[in-house]
């Protein structure tokens, strides 16, 4: 395992205020340093992640956490975007949502997201499912450096 220099950065792109809340709290009690930053539709995680607007001095994040249905962009048209550009397309995307649909789950891979998850609705649950995240995506997998 390497030694990290700087806190893990993710992005949440979440519309549920209660779901926002819960995954702060969970990475909180987590073991890792984490920077989270949130984003709450489809609109903002683009802007966020192309350093556009209120957001040009955002830093790229390290592993983004994806709910599919968000307002005014949805969550396959933000992975769409991600995944077809070349200075985003490597940062791991996790799909966490409450769809179950298969075309969900399809389209989600057929778009090249790295992990697709259901969100459960039991807290224990949803705070155990964070901290999984965490195990692996910040403890066991080595993530890309994001330079260009």
């Amino acid at each position: 395992m390497s030694i990290r220099k700087r806190p893990v950065h993710i992005l949440l792109i979440e519309d549920n205020p209660g779901d926002v809340r819960l995954t702060q709290e969970a990475f909180k009690e987590g073991e890792m340093d984490v920077t989270l930053s949130v984003v709450m539709d489809g609109v903002e995680a683009v802007k966020f992640l192309n350093q556009e607007e209120d957001h040009v001095d955002a830093e790229i994040p390290d592993l983004i956490l994806l709910d599919l249905n968000l307002p005014k962009m949805d969550g396959r048209e933000v992975l769409e975007v991600i995944k077809s550009t070349q200075t985003l397309k490597r940062i791991p995307v996790v799909v966490l949502t409450t769809s179950n649909a298969e075309q969900d789950i399809l389209k989600s891979y057929n778009l090249h997201v790295n992990c697709y998850i259901n969100k459960p609705v039991d807290f224990d649950k949803f705070f155990d499912i964070i901290q999984k995240i965490e195990d692996f995506w910040l403890s066991t997998a080595v993530l890309p450096t994001m330079m260009n």
